[in-house]
């Protein structure tokens, strides 16, 4: 059930916030969703996905969720869920989106897709990074601005993630000596392109199909970064279609040798599924430095 403190805000203090109180008629439980608990909330008013948690959990979490959703939304590129609200109740924080019935892709989903993508990634920045820092997964996300991309990579992404690793044993001294070797590496493996926008966790699990076909992209941890890493990201667990690829080639081609950097893209996710569960993913991580020294 929805706790009762949420509910009477929908119904209640969504009049002095947001000016738009929201009629309960049904709460359904949905699933997929590891850290939050989530619900398809239906009112007189539409249908709402709502996903909640306590507030001092993950501080801050659904306001990054919201300005990394909003930042998508505003390059009218691709689609994603409408921010309704976000707020914090006093025990539990929420976030209010509109609700996307998916369907399974179908016709031209995947070459859309390559091609929406491809086109956020033209929206570009003077610096990499992002206005905020925010989260991938349940796991802080800094987002401090940086110059270079091997800057950036190093100091925001990768060092972060290891750092926390070795200090609970799953990263060993020689495992952070053979990254030391590959950051040295970074400026001269990566070709230099501007910082582009990112959804910045675009796995298989993040985006979906409206019913009308439409490709939808949720759950980001945007920033401005090289775009070669939501590449590497697709291609984590199974990779997407072939035709995405093409289509993304066809609307803004990837520098030569992209596929042989799919690996070095993988680090940082890499990275972040040891720190969230646990030492199984550390032979991979180890493959990966192997190939890159």
């Amino acid at each position: 059930m929805l706790p009762a403190e949420i509910s009477d805000y929908l119904h209640y203090r969504m009049q002095e916030d947001d000016g738009h109180p929201l009629d309960i008629i049904s709460v359904k439980s949905v699933s997929g969703g590891s850290i939050n608990t989530s619900f398809h909330v239906k009112c007189k008013q539409g249908d709402f996905f709502l996903k909640y948690n306590y507030a001092d959990r993950f501080p801050g979490m659904f306001r990054a969720e919201a300005e990394g959703l909003k930042t998508l939304e505003s390059c009218g590129c691709i689609r994603v869920p409408r921010v309704i609200h976000w707020a914090d109740t006093g025990i539990y924080s929420f976030l209010l989106l509109e609700y996307l019935h998916p369907c399974l892709p179908a016709g031209d989903f995947w070459e859309s897709f390559g091609m929406k993508t491809a086109v956020l990634h033209s929206h570009t920045s003077t610096h990499f990074g992002f206005s905020s820092d925010n989260y991938i997964g349940s796991l802080k996300q800094w987002n401090d601005l940086h110059e270079t991309w091997s800057s950036f990579l190093i100091n925001q992404r990768l060092n972060p993630m290891a750092e926390q690793a070795h200090a609970s044993g799953l990263m060993s001294a020689q495992d952070l000596k053979w990254l030391g070797l590959i950051y040295k590496r970074l400026p001269d493996l990566y070709p230099e392109e501007p910082p582009s926008l990112l959804h910045g966790d675009l796995w298989s699990g993040n985006f979906l199909s409206a019913t009308d076909g439409t490709p939808c992209l949720i759950d980001p941890a945007v920033y401005y970064g090289h775009r070669e890493m939501d590449i590497a990201m697709t291609f984590l667990f199974g990779g997407f279609s072939p035709v995405f690829y093409e289509a993304y080639n066809h609307q803004h081609p990837l520098e030569p040798g992209w596929k042989s950097r799919i690996g070095l893209g993988q680090l940082y996710p890499l990275l972040v599924h040891v720190n969230l569960f646990g030492e199984g993913y550390m032979a991979r991580v180890r493959q990966v430095m192997k190939q890159y020294l």
